[in-house]
């Protein structure tokens, strides 16, 4: 397995381990509730530097991204972030992804743990336009620095000011002491706060500059089995769950990112630009349970005659709402906020109510 550089920190800490897109992860410390509120709270640091990083630069790196991402690149301007995908031939999604405006000429990609090698692959086989590609993966380390209180913590440890920095907007400075830091108000939790990208060198000095600083909020290490029920309280999206290659970004409610302006012609784009022309037969839609109960990824989703109707895709107990929540595609008809559907769970039906997310307020 591979392992990140706070792979040890993890062991030593008793966080409960296991293997995650290849990575030697930890998955909890002191139990998914507590750390799920932790970072609603207050804050919490996750390791996340089994991301993928690829840099896209040169003249042609611009008309790259646009090719193979279905949002705009072409409207982000240097220090801003953006949500994207990249569609595949069959009108699925080979990955979700941020892109990072981060010089003229220069592109940072974040790409999905699970998917490096897949999306390096990709990448480099549709790179009709030249541009220069380098996978630095392996030497950018990454943390998650989430929840209400992590600006004040951070503020702590740089000159650069935290506050002045948008949602979605990143900047490179100096952080703990430590030179080529990007610091990103982005995350992946609905909590705010901000995801720092450095030099696996610097790892041990940033980690503990922050636990020390974060110490009068209480800070705390979160796992990935927290990360997840944060994601899916917002509705945002995990990939080989809710996308994958045969999930459209059109069902799956990313619209908003499939961007269809003059001159962008990215992959696949007349059968993404029908779809949202003539409408999709299934949606991807966010409900909560109304009987008790909890959903799981694959559980059947039926309407009241208990025919199929869809499928979850990702479920869980709430910790903020204390039900069962979930998301799941089911028939476009039954997609409709306040729509009722069941969940099939050992052969009991329990009753839903199609919702808009986020589901934490």
């Amino acid at each position: 397995m591979k392992t990140t550089p706070f792979t040890d920190v993890h062991i030593a800490l008793g966080a409960k381990m296991h293997e995650f897109a290849g990575y030697n992860m930890p998955i909890e410390y002191t139990g998914i509730i507590d750390e799920h509120m932790t970072v609603v709270n207050g804050v919490g640091v996750f390791d996340v530097s089994h991301m993928g990083e690829f840099w896209v630069k040169g003249p042609n790196a611009l008309a790259f991204i646009q090719s193979v991402t279905s949002n705009d690149a072409s409207v982000l301007p240097i220090g801003k972030a953006q949500y994207t995908c990249f569609p595949n031939e069959q009108g699925g999604i080979v990955d979700d992804l941020l892109v990072y405006h981060y010089e003229p000429e220069k592109y940072m990609l974040v790409v999905n743990a699970a998917n490096i090698e897949k999306d390096w692959n990709w990448c480099v086989s549709h790179n009709t336009v030249g541009a220069e590609l380098e996978n630095a993966s392996d030497n950018i380390a990454q943390l998650a620095i989430q929840g209400p209180k992590a600006l004040q913590v951070l503020q702590r440890l740089t000159p650069v000011d935290l506050s002045a920095i948008p949602y979605y907007a990143f900047t490179t400075g100096e952080f703990a002491g430590c030179k080529q830091v990007i610091i990103s108000n982005t995350g992946y939790t609905g909590a705010g706060g901000f995801e720092l990208y450095f030099y696996p060198s610097d790892a041990m000095t940033i980690w503990n500059a922050i636990f020390e600083a974060g110490k009068p909020e209480g800070i705390k290490p979160i796992g990935l089995g927290a990360r997840d029920t944060l994601r899916l309280e917002m509705g945002f999206c995990l990939y080989g769950n809710d996308l994958d290659d045969t999930t459209s970004p059109i069902e799956a409610g990313l619209g908003w990112i499939t961007k269809f302006v003059d001159g962008k012609n990215f992959t696949n784009r007349a059968e993404l630009e029908r779809q949202k022309k003539e409408g999709v037969t299934r949606k991807l839609c966010a409900f909560e349970l109304v009987d008790k109960g909890i959903p799981r990824h694959g559980y059947p989703i039926v309407d009241a005659e208990g025919k199929v109707i869809g499928t979850v895709t990702s479920g869980t107990m709430s910790p903020v709402l204390k039900k069962g929540i979930g998301m799941g595609y089911v028939q476009t008809a039954y997609s409709k906020v306040g729509s009722e559907i069941y969940i099939q769970v050992r052969n009991r039906n329990l009753k839903a109510q199609v919702v808009k997310a986020p589901f934490r307020k």
